[in-house]
């Protein structure tokens, strides 16, 4: 094994050991009986959980189709190449997806792995500026004024920040520029500056219309995410107020932040147990609803996303193989 490999190897250590941290934490208190006696209560959800999940990720794949418009690139390109970082992101560590969708796969888009970058970052902006609405919108009634002022706070911040980014693109670039220009010399700030003019250049090729365009196909998007949870707490037979599931969407994803595993293994579970106890369920229920609808969601994103790179590379025999391309990716974003 070279030595780069090993040095690899090595970070992904400390993200396993956060996982089992988090997997101990959240299944100390529950016995294997306890395990053996999930069931399926309400057979009928299963339709709401797969379809939603359907719409959630086909409108993804549709949203991201738009960002890179200016490319060229066919819808079904972009869905192959948008599942399979998904799908890779799930059993690969340190976020190679993300990194395999900027750099492997701009040859295919026909672009430079800047403007993918560009594109991913206004996704993550629109997605969190959506999470934090969720998260301030379904809190729940035991949560602190504390936690309560700082969520609405945060609200307020990511609204008047997605505004100013949708709305006044085109004339932010000069002033942020000067604004770098007086920061110090650091390759963090240097790395930051960036990404901001990345995505602000993004959002300037996309236009107004577009990007309020892509805000309402978020919020879909991220509602049909909180349907599947929801459905997901019915089929289970899960007790808890009707909005725990729609906290538990945003606390989870919000959970993708902690560094651990590959698939946020760990972290997941254990905010979706936290967000559904928050709103009356058992600890014990609630902890098994988690895993079991981290299960499913893996093995979909994962299978979908695995066929789509399978079928791709079977009808193109003369790609190198997966591990070489994984060993020529950089070591972290442009």
């Amino acid at each position: 094994m070279s030595t780069v490999s090993s040095s690899k190897l090595l970070k992904t250590v400390p993200g396993f050991l956060i996982s089992a941290f988090f997997l101990w934490y959240t299944f100390k208190g529950i016995s294997p009986a306890q395990f053996r006696s999930l069931r399926i209560v309400s057979p009928v959800w299963i339709l709401g959980l797969v379809g939603f999940g359907i719409v959630s990720y086909t409108l993804r794949c549709v949203r991201w189709h738009r960002m890179m418009r200016s490319t060229g690139a066919s819808l079904l390109t972009c869905s192959r190449v948008f599942m399979t970082s998904l799908a890779a992101n799930n059993i690969l560590p340190l976020r190679i997806g993300d990194i395999m969708r900027i750099f492997t796969y701009a040859p295919d888009l026909n672009t430079t792995p800047s403007v993918i970058m560009s594109t991913i970052l206004l996704e993550k902006l629109l997605d969190i500026f959506v999470l934090v609405s969720l998260f301030t919108l379904f809190l729940g009634p035991n949560a602190s004024p504390h936690s309560r002022l700082l969520a609405h706070g945060l609200m307020a911040f990511s609204v008047i920040g997605l505004a100013v980014l949708l709305l006044g693109a085109r004339t932010l670039d000069a002033p942020l520029r000067r604004l770098f220009t007086r920061l110090p010399k650091k390759p963090i700030i240097e790395k930051l500056e960036h990404w901001v003019l990345l995505a602000l250049e993004c959002i300037r090729n996309i236009g107004v219309a577009g990007s309020l365009l892509l805000l309402v196909q978020s919020i879909i998007i991220w509602s049909c995410e909180g349907l599947q949870f929801y459905s997901a707490a019915r089929i289970l037979g899960v007790q808890s107020s009707p909005i725990g599931p729609w906290q538990a969407v945003s606390t989870a994803n919000f959970a993708f932040l902690i560094p651990s595993s590959p698939g946020g293994i760990g972290p997941f579970e254990w905010a979706t147990q936290t967000a559904m106890v928050s709103h009356g369920a058992d600890p014990s229920q609630a902890a098994l609803y988690a895993l079991a609808l981290h299960v499913w969601m893996l093995i979909t994103i994962t299978g979908v996303g695995g066929a789509m790179f399978l079928a791709h590379r079977i009808r193109n025999t003369m790609r190198k193989p997966l591990l070489e391309e994984i060993e020529t990716l950089p070591a972290e974003m442009p």
